[in-house]
């Protein structure tokens, strides 16, 4: 699973990818700091079953601290995107294309209205964070659109010829993006469109793209830099109708997990207070910075970022944490490991299903599965729940 950090030039979109992933990278104050794709892993956050177990479990594919188990998902973050970049302005179709195989979205936004539409530095609140929203969404339906265009002659004469049935020859022509089929038919019940392939407008298609976008690469808002935004400014971001905007500091988190690091406080991402372990360590600017960070983040309600990343994954990509084990009485692999591995999977995901992500011999040979928390023998359609132990049982 991954998603990717979008949105214009120079509005955090790179310190956000370090707080989040702890991995340097190029920030400065100015746009297009990022030139090439940062790939970098980041934790989402769930109750450890080894809690209800009553032992301390072994993780192997993710960690768990204080009950509380961090799964790894891949973050990228891509070079800023400017107005007119499916028509190659900027990084243009490169920039898009490093997208393709995110999950879900989050678009960094300047809350604090202090970069223009190119990301130029400017006053605070000089620029309106509203009107950076729909650009970012139109020119990713612009760049789908451009990619059916490219063969949708021929797209076309298969659908009307009843060679292909829509849903899939459009599916084909995005396979690359991760859009499957159940997408596109999705897409084209919400599309106002014709009985003729053939006779559909750019303007049809664009709402075609649109939904495809919307249902493909959902978008979660990072309203960043909201320790310094005007009220009225943030405000309005919170309160935009239809979308899901979570005020953030990545600065500010940026800061934190540095220290924590470093030994310096003890903090747990996505906390709205930290502790100072070591002030005897501390210079005098150290301790008025932590006084300032400790200020805004109690003001805003934490960094944000941890709260991001979580939303992103279990809201908006709609996601449950499973684990599978070998031996459903001790909830062990067959080494004694406990819990030793959680997967990321989509709500609705089934037993056979599962057993095809922990490894494709185990779906080829799929016979049932147990739920290690009931002790009941399950099916194949058996829909796995949320922090379910599961064992697959195989030929």
């Amino acid at each position: 699973m991954e998603f990717g950090l979008v949105g214009k030039p120079n509005v955090g979109k790179s310190t956000f990818f370090s707080a989040a992933t702890l991995v340097d990278v190029p920030i400065a104050a100015y746009p297009f700091t990022t030139i090439e794709a940062n790939h970098g892993v980041t934790y989402v956050r769930s109750a450890c079953p080894h809690v209800d177990l009553g032992k301390p479990c072994n993780p192997k594919n993710s960690r768990c601290e204080d009950g509380t188990r961090q799964i790894p998902v891949r973050v990228i973050d891509v070079a800023g995107l400017v107005a007119g970049a499916h028509e190659g302005r900027g990084r243009g179709n490169q920039f898009l294309d490093d997208l393709r195989q995110a999950s879900a979205l989050v678009h960094v936004v300047d809350a604090s209205g202090e970069t223009d539409g190119e990301g130029n530095m400017v006053g605070v609140g000089e620029h309106d964070p509203l009107s950076d929203i729909d650009f970012l969404e139109d020119e990713i339906a612009y760049w789908i659109r451009g990619i059916l265009d490219k063969t949708w002659a021929r797209i076309a004469r298969q659908i009307e010829l009843k060679d292909t049935k829509a849903e899939i020859a459009i599916q084909e022509r995005l396979a690359g993006l991760g859009v499957t089929v159940p997408d596109v038919i999705r897409a084209l019940d919400a599309s106002d469109l014709g009985e003729k392939a053939m006779s559909w407008t750019p303007e049809q298609m664009l709402e075609l793209s649109r939904h495809i976008r919307a249902i493909a690469k959902p978008i979660i808002i990072a309203a960043n830099k909201a320790d310094k935004a005007p009220p009225d400014m943030l405000e309005s971001l919170l309160a935009m109708p239809g979308r899901t905007v979570i005020p953030v500091s990545a600065e500010y988190e940026l800061a934190l997990r540095r220290a924590a690091k470093a030994g310096l406080i003890r903090y747990a991402p996505g906390a709205t207070d930290f502790e100072v372990v070591a002030p005897d360590k501390l210079s005098e600017p150290q301790r008025k910075a932590l006084g300032r960070i400790r200020e805004g983040v109690q003001r805003i309600g934490g960094t944000g970022v941890q709260k991001v990343v979580d939303e992103a994954v279990f809201r908006l990509l709609d996601s449950i944490a499973v684990y599978p084990v070998e031996d459903e009485a001790k909830w062990s692999d067959k080494r004694g490991n406990v819990l030793p591995d959680a997967y990321l999977v989509r709500r609705g995901t089934n037993a056979k299903q599962l057993a095809y992500i922990v490894h494709t011999d185990l779906g080829n040979n799929f016979i049932r599965a147990i739920n290690a928390r009931t002790h009941m023998v399950v099916g194949h359609n058996y829909e796995v729940h949320d922090r379910d132990v599961i064992k697959i049982v195989a030929r």
